[in-house]
């Protein structure tokens, strides 16, 4: 049986590649999508001070939360971890990324802190500031998924 040339070897290796950045890609999306979808609904949320008891509202907060980590978690532990450890091998992508890097991880602290407060596990007061929050989380959200989506586009660009 003949082996593969070198050539042949790194052909398959960069459609792996191809392949794992278009699958990286495509959970990130879907996790973003989820979180998206949740966002809406937790934004529509009340002010509470509800029952300690069974309470769907305090529920949906933390089916939020849990996914909103998920989401950044998502995108720090395959697309930007390329980029900090240095494993991206086009220039213009690392130079791109290690541009808009610093702003995604002051939308990841922005994030993590509304997390900490809302995603307790206890009993959760929802009071006057949690639409103030909301909104500064959803413009820090805003912001993340357009610099996430250049990085998106450099990545699958030529890719196809």
């Amino acid at each position: 049986m003949p082996q593969d040339s070198p050539v042949s070897n790194l052909k398959k290796s960069a459609q792996e590649r191809r392949a794992g950045t278009k699958d990286m890609i495509g959970k990130l999306v879907a996790e973003r999508t989820e979180m998206l979808a949740l966002f809406c609904r937790v934004a529509g949320l009340e002010p509470f001070q509800g029952s300690r008891n069974h309470n769907p509202t305090q529920e949906l907060l933390q089916e939020f939360c849990q996914v909103l980590v998920d989401y950044i978690a998502a995108g720090h532990f395959s697309l930007y971890e390329r980029i900090v450890n240095g494993t991206e091998r086009r220039r213009e992508i690392a130079s791109l990324a290690e541009q808009l890097y610093p702003r995604i991880s002051d939308t990841t602290q922005t994030a993590l802190d509304f997390n900490d407060k809302y995603d307790s596990g206890e009993f959760i007061e929802i009071g006057p500031s949690f639409h103030n929050e909301m909104s500064r989380l959803g413009e820090e959200l805003a912001a993340r998924i357009e610099f996430e989506d250049k990085i998106i586009n450099a990545l699958l660009a030529g890719r196809n």
